[in-house]
């Protein structure tokens, strides 16, 4: 069951840090992830994970609980088997277990990071939807550059919804 903040299970407990967080990938293909972010994932209760992506633009880093619920979604018959199957080819082709070692690191598969350009470069990070998304620089300028456009009458649009 979900709590107020979409939270499920052992989680409702650590309230995912808001906002972006910095970190870098070191030449290795080895995230080091902030401290709230590595205390968020330990609040799972499990240092697994599963990196991958799902949109080719940015790497997402699943709590292995998270990732099963994300299996059986793309598992599941229905209209639009044919797309489950797709992007569950691209999390496979591009993704892998780890887990989190002592430090909060985590390893960027190498096919994975290359395709991103996340190789020794910085990125930005943010608990979204239960996972970790891994934000390189070039799709951060590109996705704040949209966001602001029209930001006035978004929010005003928004406000008329119920935004405080």
């Amino acid at each position: 069951m979900a709590d107020q903040d979409g939270q499920t299970g052992s989680t409702s407990q650590v309230e995912a840090p808001r906002g972006f967080l910095s970190a870098r990938v070191d030449e290795k293909g080895r995230l080091k992830l902030p401290s709230a972010i590595a205390q968020y994932l330990e609040g799972f209760g499990e240092r697994k994970v599963f990196v991958t992506t799902l949109n080719a633009s940015t790497a997402r880093i699943y709590p292995i609980s998270i990732w099963r619920e994300t299996e059986r979604l793309l598992e599941e018959p229905g209209d639009d088997a044919e797309t489950k199957e797709d992007v569950a080819f691209i999390a496979y082709h591009f993704g892998s277990d780890d887990e989190m070692d002592a430090q909060g690191r985590v390893l960027v598969p190498t096919e994975l990071r290359r395709a991103l350009k996340l190789e020794n470069e910085q990125v930005f990070l943010r608990c979204f939807k239960q996972r970790i998304e891994v934000i390189g620089r070039e799709v951060y300028e590109q996705r704040l550059a949209r966001a602001l456009e029209g930001v006035g009458e978004k929010v005003q649009g928004l406000e008329k919804k119920g935004l405080r």
